[in-house]
Order: C-alpha cells, then sequence, then structure tokens
C-alpha cells in the first residue's frame, strides 16, 4: 500500500467520526503530493499515520485545520523526521481493560498478568479500575470508585464479572518500555491520544497516577526472545495470564508464528486482542460489529474469537 493510500484508508476507516482534526489532516495527505514524498523518505514503520502525527505533537504542534498543520510540519520538519525514526506507536489505552474484564474475571484466581507490548504497563491494572458496562452494570475495586472510570457499550449478552479479579503479579516486556515517572515518556503517551478526545487523555493521566504509585516490572527486549524467561517468574501459585493488544499486527509473519507457537507451548491463558486477520479470520465470527466500531479488534482466549472489540475497548459484542 502507498503512502498516500495508508493515509486515505486512516482517514475513511480509523479516524472518521472520532477524531475530525486527524481525518482532515490524513485525507488531505493522501492528496498532497510534497508532504508525501517527504514521508516516504522515512523508514516503512516511521510513516504510519498515528506515528507521524503524535511526532508532530510532541513537538508542539497543535490540532487546528490543515493549511496550519501543513506549515509547521514543513518547517518542522527534520525534528519531526528524527521523533518519528526514534519513537514507536505505543498507545497505551487502559479503556482496553474493559474488554478483557470478563475473560480475567473468569479464571481460576489470584492471577499473574504479563502484557506482551507492553508500553508504560496501563493495562497491567484492570483491578485497579471501576468499569460500567451499557449505564447498567458497574463493578470497582472494594476499597472504592477508582480515579479511572471505563465505559464499554456490550451485545450479545458477555459473561460481565459480579467483581475485579484478584492479581498478584504484573509484569511486561516492551522493546522500548516506557517508565511512568519519566516527564518525556508520559507526554508521549498524551501525545498519542487523537485531538478531540480528551476524556481518553483524563484517563490516561488518571492510570499514569496509579501506575506511579506501584509501577509494574517491565523488561525490554522482543517478545519472542524474552517470553518464555519472563514467564518463569510468573508464581507458580496463580494463573498466568499472557495479553497483548494491537502488537502482533507489528511483527512480520514468521515473527507472529513464532510467537505465538511458544505462547501456546506455555502452561498460560492467552488473550489476543488484535485486528481481524492477525490471530482470528472473519470468516471465525458471525457478528455484527456495533455501528461505531466499524474496524473492530478480534478478541480471542487461546487463539479461539469470543468477542469483537472496540480498539479503545470502547464496545464489546459477544460472539
Amino acid at each position: 500500500m502507498t503512502s498516500a493510500e495508508t493515509y486515505a484508508v486512516f482517514a475513511e476507516r480509523e479516524v472518521k467520526g472520532y477524531s475530525p482534526t486527524y481525518c482532515e489532516w490524513a485525507s488531505s495527505i493522501a492528496r498532497d503530493r510534497a508532504v508525501l514524498s517527504l514521508i516516504d523518505e522515512l523508514p516503512p514503520r516511521s510513516r504510519r499515520p498515528n506515528l507521524l502525527f503524535a511526532a508532530c505533537r510532541f513537538l508542539g504542534v497543535q490540532p487546528g485545520p490543515y493549511a496550519t498543520f501543513r506549515d509547521a510540519l514543513l518547517a518542522n520538519w527534520p525534528a519531526i523526521a528524527e521523533v518519528a525514526r526514534e519513537r514507536r506507536t505505543q498507545t497505551n489505552e487502559p479503556g482496553r481493560c474493559a474488554v478483557l474484564l470478563p475473560i480475567l474475571a473468569s479464571l481460576p484466581q489470584p492471577l499473574a498478568l504479563l502484557e506482551v507490548g507492553a508500553s508504560a504497563g496501563l493495562c497491567l491494572y484492570p483491578d485497579r479500575y471501576s468499569y460500567r458496562y451499557d449505564d447498567t452494570h458497574r463493578l470497582g475495586p472494594l476499597d472504592g470508585a477508582s480515579k479511572v472510570s471505563l465505559s464499554c457499550a456490550t451485545l450479545g449478552n458477555p459473561p460481565l464479572p459480579a467483581s475485579l479479579p484478584h492479581v498478584v503479579w504484573r509484569a511486561g516486556i516492551d522493546l522500548h518500555p516506557l517508565d511512568v515517572r519519566d516527564e518525556a515518556a508520559t507526554r508521549w503517551l498524551e501525545a498519542l491520544v487523537w485531538p478531540e478526545q480528551e476524556f481518553r487523555r483524563t484517563r490516561l493521566e488518571a492510570a499514569i497516577d496509579i501506575a506511579t504509585a506501584d509501577p509494574p516490572m517491565l523488561v525490554e527486549g522482543d517478545l519472542v526472545e524474552r517470553l518464555h524467561d519472563v514467564a518463569g517468574l510468573a508464581p507458580r501459585d496463580a494463573t498466568l495470564v499472557i495479553f497483548h493488544s494491537a502488537v502482533l499486527t507489528y511483527l512480520d509473519h514468521e515473527q507472529r508464528r513464532a510467537f505465538i507457537d511458544q505462547v501456546r507451548a506455555l502452561p498460560a491463558t492467552w488473550i489476543s486482542n488484535e485486528g481481524i486477520g492477525v490471530v482470528a479470520t472473519k470468516e471465525q465470527v458471525s457478528a455484527t460489529p456495533h455501528d461505531n466500531n466499524p474496524t473492530p479488534f478480534l478478541l480471542a482466549r487461546d487463539g479461539v474469537p469470543v468477542a469483537l472489540a472496540g480498539a479503545h475497548g470502547q464496545t464489546l459484542d459477544w460472539l
């Protein structure tokens, strides 16, 4: 897919209806030969719209009309290109815990959580957040409502839990883990939140506060190379859960296959939350997603699809 096609698809299928600013920027870039020529000078992984736009905002480019954005992009291109080369798309969306929760709560307790592609590890705290499903089913920590409140609309009667899971160990693996105690790391996480989605920024800040008070163990390295060793650190009297969201899509076919083979060989429950086709295909699914969820993720347990899920945890359509 060319850069022009990538940006056009991003505008139409990913941010339309969610972020008017990014929709305008992406659709305009898709027709802007001068900007496309600069983007094509970047390494392929650095050309992604999410990453490029976050790099711009990390350096102070403000949401606004495309003409203003374009002037800022051209004027600051060397610095923007450097950030895009150095950084990675590490959107750490705690809202995804809302779609993971029904599976986590159904497992034998207590749990040992291991997230691959963990970023700053904010999805390692499903037991520290409050939840609201369809405005009718609410639950949260026993010691009171969390500063992080997650809302999720459901279809298909998912098995909503009566209580939160009991987590006794939490760890993550990432090529470049982000330390929530580092100001530049938290600024990068904030830059990855789309404009017009202040509610996501607010809960990101609240989740960072929770993680800062009790930082998870984050291991730097390749998820295939480090998985076995890190999994071996989990307490043996807990159910080990290995999970990931929007991570395997960044691996090539051989890396993806190697990870899947390895995780299947471990004594663990495997939860994947990826785009359709990454772990399982659309042919394995017989469900219609929410109208406001045009490009759903496919939630699977041990490779078996169980639900379609909103990319940011906003919807859960149980199969």
